[in-house]
């Protein structure tokens, strides 16, 4: 056969050099140890964006073990215990009302029908738009003792202090926990729903058959099958719960997150604000573990008729109206309510806010947010891509490791940024000043790098998990076409690749891009002097208990949060559709 020549079908063709040179690796052992080892440019990229990724949680847990001044017996013996038990307090009471909230819920809109069913099967996602912390400046200016809900109390009762009458104080731990479980729940919800879809219809129907009702076909069919789902949306929600600084700080709730803000900027040890982040990385890892076994056997559970109508219940009378209640409440209470305070408080301070200052603060977040979305879609693509390449354990390990970002708190991320940055501005200034009398200054420690690196650590796991999912449709097919036509790997990419999975690559950009405009205790640490975004801008005129001033701006950051939800909403909207049967 000459040069030319192809062996196999059309599909998988190889030339004759090809497979002559495939021959000679697998004969000659010398050329196999060299491929097993060879990583060319796409696995070696994989690998050092893997370890650029892993480097703030390195720099945190190195400081942790020798820091400059370690003061780790006197927090362990005087602050930390308080902190862990307000924090485990906090997880624990966001842990069990997001899962009373988004399985009850996800089970009603899915398995029942009752008035507003339709309405409320995307509505419920709306409070995911709402930060912890806006919520919380919200309900706090509605209901403190001088806000109007206590003030219409004492005029409608006739009470003159608060000596007179008891009303519950929304700044305490239980305040938080309400709170953060409001606008967390869609966690649970999302993926609570998703696995009620993907139940078997068959099973439902051998449960009716077996004379089970639907509150025991839940308890008995439903809510095992979910538990996989249902374990890793709470475990996203006790992550987030971990990663808030703006509620317990304004609530004065003492978690781990405050401790470390005391330590560092009341106290001025960094060290021991690296050991408080190091406690925090412990729950994170437990947290991981968790949810790894409460997926384990979700693979067990999935339904192999996917598209086959599933059997439901018609409810009437009051049984539909306390079901319409208990998905119109968590609604009105996470979105309705403080999307029309701010509202009304903007339009009734439109144009105070609205000056050059406030456009600046905009534009920050927009260019901020715009740049690490654009950089997390990039080296997302450059990971799954690679990892596409190569199936190797080690390009696996890398994948893992740079997914694992997201599970970091924003303040614990911002501490292993400051780390290493801090130590090459100051590396870099002595060597300048010893050689050439020149300060350096900050390269990148205090810059809007600093803060575009953090957001692209962080939520890069985001990105890489939707071009994953969409660069997975990809049947392999396309890439041996490709080659045999004579493109290379990056040709491939652009051309093929692409052009296919430009739906994914847009949904993990505008996913990224809302995430980075709600963050807040990464920005507050790492921003620039003189440099606010809107949520800082937001925190700072909330904490001075001006919200008026401020709602325009927080109303912008919920409107923005919107663009995931209805993105969220469309799809479960196609996964499945629900027969209807008298119970």
């Amino acid at each position: 056969m000459s040069e030319s020549g192809q062996i196999g079908d059309g599909e998988t063709a190889l030339t004759s050099r090809e497979v002559r040179a495939i021959v000679a690796s697998r004969s000659n052992p010398q050329r196999r140890a060299f491929q097993r080892w060879y990583l060319d440019p796409w696995a070696l990229g994989a690998i050092l964006v893997a370890l650029l990724v892993a480097l703030p949680s390195g720099a945190v847990m190195l400081l942790a073990i020798f820091p400059s001044e370690n003061i780790w017996g006197h927090l362990s013996a005087t602050v930390l215990p308080g902190y862990i038990r307000t924090t485990l307090g906090l997880m624990l009471g966001v842990g069990l009302g997001t899962l009373f909230i988004g399985v009850s819920t996800a089970w009603l809109v899915t398995m029942c029908r009752f008035p507003g069913r339709r309405l409320f099967e995307w509505a419920l996602l709306l409070p995911f738009a709402v930060p912890a912390y806006v919520i919380a400046y919200v309900y706090t200016d509605l209901l403190e003792y001088a806000g109007p809900m206590q003030g219409a109390l004492r005029d409608l009762f006739g009470w003159n202090s608060a000596a007179d009458y008891w009303f519950p104080e929304i700044r305490s731990l239980g305040g938080a926990i309400s709170m953060m479980s409001l606008v967390m729940y869609p966690y649970v919800y999302l993926l609570a729903r998703t696995a009620f879809l993907e139940q078997s219809p068959h099973l439902l129907d051998v449960s009716r058959m077996l004379g089970q009702g639907p509150w025991r076909s839940f308890f008995r069919l439903s809510l095992p099958i979910a538990r996989p789902s249902i374990a890793v949306g709470v475990a996203v929600v006790l992550m987030e719960t971990l990663n808030d600084f703006g509620t317990v700080d304004y609530f004065a709730v003492r978690t781990l997150t405050a401790g470390l803000y005391d330590v560092w900027l009341g106290m001025g040890n960094l060290g021991g604000a690296a050991q408080i982040a190091c406690v925090m990385l412990l729950f994170v890892v437990v947290l991981i573990t968790l949810e790894r076994l409460g997926r384990r056997r979700q693979r067990h559970f999935q339904s192999g008729r996917r598209y086959q109508e599933l059997p439901g219940y018609d409810l009437r009378g009051w049984r539909a109206g306390a079901a319409t209640m208990s998905c119109l409440l968590p609604l009105v209470a996470g979105f309705v309510v403080p999307a029309t305070v701010l509202t009304h408080y903007a339009l009734n301070n439109l144009t105070t806010p609205w000056d050059a200052e406030f456009e600046i603060y905009a534009r920050n977040s927009l260019l901020l947010s715009a740049s690490a979305a654009l950089l997390a879609v990039l080296i997302g693509i450059f990971l799954a891509y690679s990892r596409r390449l190569h199936k190797r354990a080690v390009l696996l390990a890398a994948v893992r490791l740079a997914s694992l970002g997201y599970a970091l708190p924003g303040a614990v991320l911002a501490i292993g940024v400051i780390i290493p940055f801090a130590a090459f501005d100051n590396r870099v200034d002595a060597w300048m000043r010893e050689h050439f009398d020149v300060s350096t200054g900050l390269l990148l420690s205090g810059t809007v790098f600093a803060v575009i690196f953090a957001y692209v650590v962080r939520f890069l796991a985001l990105s890489l998990g939707a071009i994953q999912a969409s660069l997975s449709k990809v049947t392999s097919n396309m890439d041996m076409a490709a080659r045999a036509l004579g493109h290379g790997p990056a040709s491939t990419l652009a051309r093929v690749h692409l052009p296919l999975i430009r739906g994914g690559v847009l949904t993990a950009a505008l996913v990224v891009f809302v995430d980075c405009m709600k963050e807040l205790p990464a920005t507050l640490i790492l921003r620039p002097f003189n440099f606010d975004t809107l949520a800082t801008y937001v925190f700072q005129f909330a904490s001075d208990e001006l919200l008026a001033e401020c709602a325009l701006a927080a109303l912008l950051i919920v409107a923005s949060g919107l663009i995931p939800v209805f993105l969220l909403s469309r799809t479960l909207s196609r996964t499945r559709r629900i027969v209807i049967e008298p119970d």
